[in-house]
């Protein structure tokens, strides 16, 4: 398998991506990042490129693959709908365009959110702007697409995310997550059950298009 990656420095991606160099099944990830990460895994090749509104510069370094992980996303605390829509949305949407002609038949798998808002219509603005996002992509003519909506997920070891608020969160919440899982199992996951996850419905489907935290959850211990 020949995988796409976006957002491959996020707590999730970080995740993923160590799935994926675990899996035997993968062949090559491709990262597309905007910064130089430096990976130096022999599986893995990086692209750096700046402009996320527009992907056709390196269009046909895109094509052939077989799954794309899009795990790139940005907290909504203190941003106005605009400027989160450019990033959700816009940029979701530009590099899901350029797959669907260069690699059609590859399976598209986006990282959305528990309570994402499929009406658009809701008070809550990420979650609206995420539905968008979502109907936008299962619009789409791809392989199959899967929309993955996770509550909380514990980082896996050594993993850590580029937001300071969430990584003082995950620091005093971290000794809990035993507790917390046991008590509310369906809403709890972790970046490695979330990149198993992945790659499960990569190779073989899954029964539904919207996956909730609890699915995640199961496939990722298959």
């Amino acid at each position: 398998m020949k995988v796409i990656l976006f957002g491959s420095t996020g707590m999730v991606g970080q995740g993923v991506l160590r799935e994926c160099l675990r899996d035997p099944q993968v062949e090559s990830v491709l990262t597309i990042v905007r910064k130089p990460a430096g990976q130096p895994e022999a599986k893995v090749r990086e692209i750096v490129h700046e402009n996320f509104r527009d992907f056709s510069p390196i269009a046909t370094e895109l094509r052939g693959y077989d799954a794309c992980f899009f795990c790139l996303g940005v907290s909504s605390a203190g941003m106005n709908e605009a400027d989160y829509r450019r990033v959700t949305y816009d940029f979701t949407m530009a590099a899901a365009g350029t797959l669907v002609r260069e690699s059609p038949n590859l399976t598209f798998v986006y990282v959305s959110g528990a309570g994402t808002d499929s009406s658009e219509r809701g008070r809550s603005m990420w979650a609206r702007v995420k539905g968008m996002t979502e109907n936008a992509l299962l619009a789409m003519p791809f392989r199959a697409a899967y929309m993955f909506r996770p509550a909380f997920i514990q980082p896996g070891k050594g993993i850590t995310s580029k937001t300071p608020a969430y990584r003082v969160f995950y620091k005093l919440l971290g000794p809990l997550f035993p507790a917390v899982r046991a008590l509310f199992p369906r809403f709890v996951t972790t970046t490695g059950e979330v990149g198993r996850a992945m790659l499960e419905v990569a190779r073989h489907g899954a029964p539904k298009r919207v996956l909730e935290s609890a699915d995640i959850v199961e496939l990722g211990r298959r």
